[in-house]
């Protein structure tokens, strides 16, 4: 049973009096992870690695052979090819469209697993205080 204890320092405590983080919805938690993880694909674009933008292309380029999420795929290869400043922008924006687009984002894999992780544990502590 979970239950509020405790006076002063508002801490949510089970029935043996351990620590419970509060409960966060799991779409906007979602939503946060990714704006995270794309501010990171946006700070080594900005960085000079040619990489991620390769890497983005390829992935468009599978998507739209593969039929995944193809009014995404041309969203993003129109972003790609297009202005520089567009793209930057569309990656941290917080928007519908910009929401929508990191769904289905071109850029899985510039990331790795263990930076990625670490990633998601901040943005859950964040989320949780």
């Amino acid at each position: 049973m979970r239950r509020w204890r405790g006076g002063c320092e508002g801490r949510r405590l089970n029935g043996r009096g351990e620590r419970i983080l509060p409960r966060v919805d799991p779409h906007r938690l979602a939503e946060e992870r990714s704006l995270a993880l794309h501010r990171v694909v946006l700070a080594r674009i900005e960085g000079g690695d040619p990489s991620v933008l390769e890497r983005a292309r390829t992935n468009v380029r599978s998507m739209l052979a593969e039929g995944r999420a193809p009014h995404y795929a041309r969203a993003w290869e129109r972003l790609l090819d297009g202005p520089a400043s567009r793209l930057r922008e569309v990656l941290v924006a917080d928007t519908e469209e910009a929401r929508a687009l990191r769904q289905a984002t071109p850029f899985a894999g510039v990331v790795g697993p263990r930076e990625r992780w670490e990633i998601w544990r901040r943005v859950r502590e964040r989320a949780g205080s």
